[in-house]
């Protein structure tokens, strides 16, 4: 009904879609063959020309131009050119097409937003375990695109998230390990089929969930102390930073919680302090504390070997932190040659306590003083041992040397017991002889003795008068002394009966002395 006539044909209308800033065609009808007068409108409120196969006329815009000497070629779309478009052709009669021209856009500018707890220095995101995070995808579109989240686990493939979770806008409100990933947000124009997406990595971090722990020990092959420090279970790893306590003087700071120590800042008693950060907290960090000490010794002074047999030498270190070297050295005057073991020396070790065997000991070459030297980076001590190497001893020349002694002193003891007291040993003779003997000794001594030992005697016989019960009795005889002692297997009334008889034989013979005194010389 354009130009105030009446279509003789009107065509099916026609949907074409098209992008912005790119070209488009639409078709005048599905005509093939020669063409008559093509004409272009544009339907708003009221019909516009846009284009005619007349030369005469000219384009309304030089954007638009015929195709196929009838289609309407527009180049560089806008959303402005959506719309109603309508082709009129006059050969042998006029026909109408209409075309429904539809144009999208994006999406473009693909934005997505986690609510993280941070951000690293190349862009990474992460967040805490435990955290609310909030996602959010947003594009510039039209018609507004359909939205899609995908979320690829570590060495994992990739798979919507949820069920098919078609929403913009999500939150997970706890957040855990699992969870650690690549999240896709993928928008798709349902109308031009373009699709865009974005891939965003999301780390999970989390605090080790113990203490630090932190020692030191001699670093290897140097003589230097190594202070380390670990804070484990944790992702990512903590940072370290060691100091001098007290004081808080900065030792060193690391990702790998060593620090390397000389001499020169050692000290016994020192303590270092080693404090571990994470970046998710705690904010205070954490730490632990180390304490060095230099070696104690403890050992035996001295030592003694037998030619030929085996002796240990021990050595024990107490109080070392870190632990002490021990090393075994030869003489005094030459420190440095260390013991090195073989056939001759064994040498073990069992923590801090260490042992030196000397095999096959030799006067000549192992007597001396052996030093034990224990070394740790704060300190260094030494001990001397003295060995002495003699000659085996004769165990049975020395038993029988002793066996022979002991005879000997009985022997003497047995004597002067017999000499002093001959009472005590009869009467002890006569105890292990038994009760039931009823032999009779008589110990007769005839001597003559000088006038000044019977008075000695007489003496001390008065001193021991009150020690024994039976006194022996003294009998003159001829001028002469008689001691007699009689012992009768304690039989009192037999005693007395001897010492009656003998008492009758000393009156007889006193007689017999008178007698002879009266006779005429």
């Amino acid at each position: 009904m354009l130009g105030g006539t009446s279509p003789l044909t009107a065509g099916l209308e026609a949907a074409v879609i098209g992008e912005v800033h790119e070209n488009i065609t639409l078709p005048c009808g599905d005509i093939s063959g020669p063409r008559g007068l093509v004409t272009w409108y544009r339907n708003d409120s009221e019909p516009v020309f846009l284009l005619s196969s007349n030369s005469s006329l000219p384009p309304a815009e030089p954007r638009f131009s015929l195709a196929n000497a009838s289609s309407l070629h527009i180049e560089a779309l806008s959303l402005q050119d959506e719309g109603n478009y309508t082709c009129r052709e006059v050969l042998n009669e006029t026909q109408w097409f209409q075309v429904w021209l539809q144009v999208a856009s994006g999406p473009y500018q693909l934005e997505v937003n986690i609510s993280t707890t941070g951000s690293l220095p190349n862009g990474t995101l992460y967040a805490a375990q435990g955290s609310q995070v909030d996602f959010s995808c947003r594009s510039n579109s039209r018609p507004s695109p359909m939205v899609e989240w995908w979320f690829q686990a570590p060495h994992s493939r990739n798979e919507p998230f949820g069920n098919n979770l078609t929403v913009s806008c999500f939150t997970l409100l706890l957040m855990s390990r699992n969870l650690q990933g690549n999240y896709t947000c993928s928008a798709m124009n349902m109308l031009s089929g373009r699709h865009r997406k974005v891939t965003t990595e999301l780390l999970v971090y989390y605090p080790p969930p113990s203490a630090p722990q932190c020692w030191a020990e001699m670093s290897p092959g140097l003589f230097k102390l190594q202070l380390t420090c670990r804070w484990d279970g944790g992702y990512p790893d903590p940072d370290f930073l060691w100091t001098e306590e007290p004081g808080g003087v900065v030792v060193g700071s690391s990702k790998l919680g060593v620090e390397m120590l000389n001499q020169s800042q050692l000290s016994d008693g020192k303590k270092f302090k080693c404090v571990g950060s994470h970046v998710v907290g705690p904010e205070s960090g954490a730490s632990c504390v180390v304490q060095i000490r230099s070696p104690s010794l403890l050992s035996e002074p001295m030592k003694t070997c037998f030619i030929g047999g085996n002796v240990t030498l021990t050595c024990k270190v107490s109080g070392a932190y870190p632990s002490a070297k021990i090393l075994w050295l030869r003489n005094l005057t030459q420190p440095e040659e260390v013991i090195q073991p073989n056939s001759h020396y064994l040498i073990t070790q069992n923590g801090q306590r260490s042992t030196l065997t000397i095999r096959n000991c030799s006067q000549d070459l192992d007597e001396g003083y052996y030093v034990c030297r224990a070394e740790n980076p704060v300190g260094v001590r030494e001990v001397d041992i003295w060995l002495s190497v003699k000659e085996p001893l004769n165990i049975g020349g020395i038993v029988g040397t002793i066996v022979s002694l002991l005879l000997l002193g009985l022997a003497i003891i047995s004597g002067l017991m017999l000499y002093y007291s001959p009472v005590f040993c009869w009467k002890v003779g006569n105890t292990f002889r038994g009760q039931d003997m009823n032999d009779v000794m008589v110990l007769v001594d005839s001597e003559e003795e000088e006038v000044e030992e019977e008075e000695d005697a007489a003496g001390v016989e008065e001193e021991d008068a009150n020690e024994r019960e039976e006194l022996p009795k003294e009998i003159h005889k001829h001028g002469h002394i008689h001691r007699v002692t009689a012992l009768v297997n304690g039989d009192v009334d037999r005693m007395g009966n001897g010492l009656q008889a003998l008492q009758d034989d000393s009156s007889e013979q006193q007689s017999d002395i008178v007698q002879e005194q009266d006779r005429p010389v």
